[in-house]
């Protein structure tokens, strides 16, 4: 409250004096416009200054009353055009702005999702062949499908890889699809892997290089002695260094062991090699072999090179036949190494005679040979698994030197001795249990 409205309350009967009029006054008349009111004004004020008490014609009352309605039409047509601008832009503004984001939220996911106008129209029952190239994400193969009209809707594609998780579990390579399949087969399929043998060149664990070439030839037929020709180090040492001084300038050990899928591509040695030591370099990447290298170093004396472990991890491959023996076997050979101890590993020299190795075949003369050569030999012996590289980057702690292991018509015997007494123990068991 302002402090005149206080004494006003303090004080009921009395009348604010502007309220007031004096007894027999007549009450004065309200203007009836501004320009009346200052047009009054005025006329009061020139009556006052000349000592003479006047009154406004009737005629200029009207004339002033008719200026005033002239301003407030002005006034309220000024109004009405602004409003007649304003609403409709208000309007087509706010109408636009509805159009864009129906077009954002609806239109655009609703033709991303149904894959676009190009899909051609597939009956139901077609046999369709598809590459799923390395590396593609759900999005990427549920646009394939549907491009090529195995499946119906992306969103129900979507559907089914969230409800079985399956998305990190899709595998690369070239399927033959029916149209019209569910979308849970055809999630099944893509996990299940590639069920299209053509152009498909599986090398596994363990296979020499002459046994590789015979494998490209069998499957993509490429001619072995064409492969072995084209398989020299110094023909990729530019592209991928670490062949760069491989023995006998071979390449073998470096030929990742591996299902690949070449369906649809140009197949000559040349890809199928360089497929291959990409491949390797994928998998040497994530070993981090200098770490490994130092803990070696440090644990047993032994300087060991990216080279020297592959050597290592190949013997180890062609040894070992669980997971299990794997590090235990790796132990053996560096506490061996650690000992100036010669590896006397028969797989060195089976590389050599390509057969069962017999104890006249350990006196032969052969850098292969172990038992008489100290260190590893001149080259890999095959290409190893990534489980024995890993064993050859990461040997159990052991102090073992020795070991048997016997595979033989349902007998299994995996010994791991510390002296030669306790390996030579070993062998006459192996001989009683097998008499």
């Amino acid at each position: 409250m302002t402090r005149k409205a206080s004494r006003m309350a303090d004080t009921p009967t009395q009348r604010p004096r502007h309220a007031a009029q004096a007894p027999g006054t007549p009450q004065a008349q309200k203007p009836a416009s501004r320009v009346q009111a200052r047009t009054t004004a005025r006329a009061a004020t020139s009556a006052s200054a000349g000592g003479v008490t006047g009154r406004v014609s009737r005629r200029t009352a009207q004339l002033t009353d008719r200026a005033g309605a002239r301003a407030r039409a002005r006034y309220q047509g000024q109004q009405l055009d602004v409003r007649r601008i304003i609403v409709p832009a208000v309007a087509a503004l706010v109408g636009l702005l509805l159009v864009l984001l129906l077009f954002t939220l609806v239109i655009i996911p609703s033709c991303s999702r149904s894959g676009g106008s190009d899909r051609p129209d597939v009956p139901a029952g077609q046999t369709v062949v598809v590459a799923v190239p390395e590396g593609s994400g759900g999005a990427a193969i549920a646009q394939t499908l549907y491009d090529n009209g195995i499946i119906d809707s992306l969103d129900a594609f979507y559907k089914e890889l969230n409800k079985q998780n399956a998305e990190q579990y899709l595998k690369s390579g070239t399927y033959e699809f029916v149209t019209g399949s569910t979308p849970a087969e055809v999630v099944r399929l893509l996990m299940e892997g590639p069920n299209l043998a053509e152009g498909r060149l599986t090398i596994a664990e363990g296979l020499t290089l002459a046994r590789t070439a015979q494998q490209v030839e069998a499957s993509l037929g490429i001619p072995a002695d064409e492969f072995l020709a084209q398989a020299k180090a110094s023909n990729y040492a530019a592209e991928f260094p670490f062949v760069a001084g491989a023995g006998d300038d071979s390449l073998e050990g470096f030929l990742f062991p591996k299902t690949y899928d070449f369906a649809g591509k140009e197949v000559t040695a040349d890809a199928v090699i360089r497929a291959m030591l990409a491949q390797y370099q994928v998998e040497l990447d994530v070993l981090d072999l200098a770490d490994a290298e130092e803990s070696i170093r440090a644990n047993y004396g032994v300087t060991m090179t990216d080279y020297d472990i592959l050597k290592m991890a190949s013997i180890i491959e062609r040894e070992a036949v669980t997971e299990e023996d794997r590090p235990l076997v790796s132990s053996v050979f560096y506490n061996r190494l650690r000992q100036s101890m010669p590896l006397q590993s028969d797989a060195t020299m089976t590389y050599v005679v390509e057969g069962e190795v017999t104890a006249e075949h350990l006196k032969q003369d052969s850098p292969y040979n172990t038992y008489l050569n100290a260190g590893f030999p001149p080259t890999p012996i095959c290409s190893p698994s990534i489980e024995s590289l890993q064993a050859a980057a990461h040997p159990s702690a052991t102090d073992y030197l020795y070991f048997l292991i016997v595979e033989r018509d349902g007998y299994s015997n995996h010994t791991f001795s510390r002296t030669y007494e306790e390996h030579q123990a070993a062998i006459d068991q192996v001989a009683q249990d097998l008499a």
